[in-house]
């Protein structure tokens, strides 16, 4: 992972963490999941801070919000890039070249799965299927799905996105 985003010099924005867990969520320990959601969404990951802020304002132990964080894989823990990369390598994608997309896309950021690139731009996470087989090989950058691809493809696709 690259670190070039480290939480020391990540300045939290608590009036936004306010908005989500009192004023969206009403401090409702019954909500962890989407404020954690909101969270990921606000900063792209869950930053530690943030963890230790919420679980004073709806009264959770921070373990029990951490046990939750871990448990479900769409939750970071770690500082992810703007852009996050899902390429899939599940049968489907693989039978179909997902494994050129998979080492052009190494190759053209420069990062192994799970890292960020060091400008922050990206992020590269491998996983097991996206839902789209008949479209393989198939990449998702943020909510956007890209088909059907070729390796010569993927340098036009990064360029779209800052």
């Amino acid at each position: 992972m690259n670190s070039s985003v480290s939480e020391a010099s990540l300045e939290l924005d608590y009036r936004e963490l306010d908005r989500i867990i009192g004023e969206d969520y009403q401090n409702d320990k019954e909500n962890l999941i989407m404020i954690l959601q909101a969270i990921q969404k606000t900063f792209n990951y869950l930053p530690r801070p943030a963890l230790s802020y919420l679980a004073v304002k709806i009264g959770v132990p921070l373990s029990q919000i951490y046990g939750v964080a871990t448990f479900y894989s769409t939750f970071s823990l770690e500082p992810r890039g703007r852009n996050i990369i899902s390429i899939c390598l599940g049968t489907a994608c693989h039978v179909r070249g997902g494994d050129r997309i998979h080492e052009t896309l190494v190759d053209q950021l420069k990062v192994q799965d799970g890292q960020t690139t060091s400008d922050n731009r990206f992020t590269l996470e491998s996983v097991r299927c996206i839902g789209c087989c008949s479209l393989g090989p198939v990449i998702k950058v943020n909510e956007d799905m890209y088909g059907h691809l070729k390796p010569d493809e993927i340098q036009s696709i990064l360029g779209r996105y800052e």
